[in-house]
């Protein structure tokens, strides 16, 4: 050990030493050939960028006097190698993905995920560690095919063009070079991190048992499929409050939540559920848009509802059969078809039946 110059330089110099003596115990052999950025978070200061690639093992190996003398390498540099170090010696991965920091732009109408403490999800905290874990999860889980739309807080922050990228796009990269993706922004990249968050947090400390399998599915989905299993089972044919309260407006407060207050106005003025239903060439007018723009903003509710619920149209076919073959209220069957079209429109019968098919572009 060289000849300390000062108080902060034998204090760096005995943490240095100190916490390779801990890191060279052999329980900590598996992170040897790991490199130095994969315990650094994207907000640190002042990082060593000399030692980022540089092996664990590497550096331990390295006697202190020849790093102190790296070209680049400062005293405040060599203070933040000491704190990566640190974190190396811990058996959860660096960070919480929470933090005070809100996004520039973000719009407060968007949900965001939110912990306990009412912090949002913060991805300029989310190390190259603890996304290690994210992805081991979504491996271990099978879930790599699932889509980035189906499995997203919200729609509204997620761009449409990558509505239906499934998670595997990312499975093989690491935080960084996502970030480096072309069309790749701050906003896009907090979405995706977010994803496999969620995740995460929901199948983290979920055991493997063999007979049993877990399906992620956004949460209005269950109880709808629920209550149309059981229509579909019974000889009662449900009233028209019946399909507003199990239908219809699950549907429109998920619209909500996706596509945004503007478009779920429009599309509960449309359906007629809190007053008369309204036309679009009267909503046209309030809005002082065209018609082509009002059909445009409703046209997001079936978008939408493609990735999230595509099961659904079929769901709903079997419902139109059974009602068709029944005697079921003129209110009722006029609030279930327009309910059905809004969400599931006819003009994406085909998409969709290819999609059904398998076909992949």
């Amino acid at each position: 050990m060289s000849k300390a110059t000062s108080a902060d330089d034998y204090k760096l110099i005995s943490s240095f030493e100190a916490i390779r003596k801990t890191l060279m115990h052999e329980r900590f052999s598996d992170r040897m050939e790991k490199p130095l950025a994969y315990w650094a978070l994207p907000n640190d200061r002042r990082l060593p960028l000399a030692f980022l690639g540089r092996t664990l093992g590497d550096l331990l190996k390295t006697p202190y006097d020849e790093l102190a003398a790296t070209a680049g390498i400062g005293q405040k540099k060599i203070g933040s190698l000491v704190k990566l170090l640190h974190r190396a010696t811990k058996d959860e991965p660096p960070a919480v993905p929470f933090g005070l920091t809100d996004l520039a732009g973000d719009s407060a109408q968007q949900p965001a995920t939110r912990n306990k403490n009412g912090e949002k999800f913060d991805p300029s905290i989310v190390s190259e560690a603890l996304w290690v874990q994210w992805r081991d999860t979504v491996r271990k889980h099978g879930l790599a095919d699932q889509q980035l739309g189906r499995l997203a807080p919200t729609l509204q922050a997620l761009p449409t063009v990558i509505w239906h990228t499934p998670l595997d796009r990312y499975l093989e990269l690491p935080v960084a070079e996502i970030r480096q993706l072309k069309t790749h922004g701050e906003k896009r990249v907090r979405v995706v991190l977010e994803v496999f968050y969620v995740v995460n947090a929901m199948l983290a400390k979920a055991g493997n048992q063999h007979h049993l399998a877990i399906r992620l599915v956004p949460q209005f989905i269950l109880p709808v499929s629920a209550w149309i299993s059981e229509v579909l089972d019974r000889d009662e044919l449900p009233s028209a409050e019946e399909i507003r309260e199990h239908l219809t407006m699950p549907l429109l407060a998920q619209a909500k939540i996706d596509n945004g207050d503007t478009v779920h106005e429009l599309a509960e003025g449309r359906l007629g559920v809190s007053g008369p239903a309204q036309s679009v060439r009267n909503q046209s007018r309030r809005m002082s848009v065209t018609r082509a723009r009002v059909y445009q903003l409703l046209d997001e509710c079936a978008k939408a509802m493609a990735v999230r619920w595509p099961e659904g149209r079929t769901q709903l076919n079997d419902l139109a059969a059974k009602f068709r073959s029944g005697d079921v209220a003129d209110d009722a069957m006029k609030l279930f078809l327009m309910t059905r079209e809004l969400f599931f429109p006819h003009k994406y019968e085909s998409l969709a039946d290819e999609a059904d098919g398998g076909t992949d572009d």
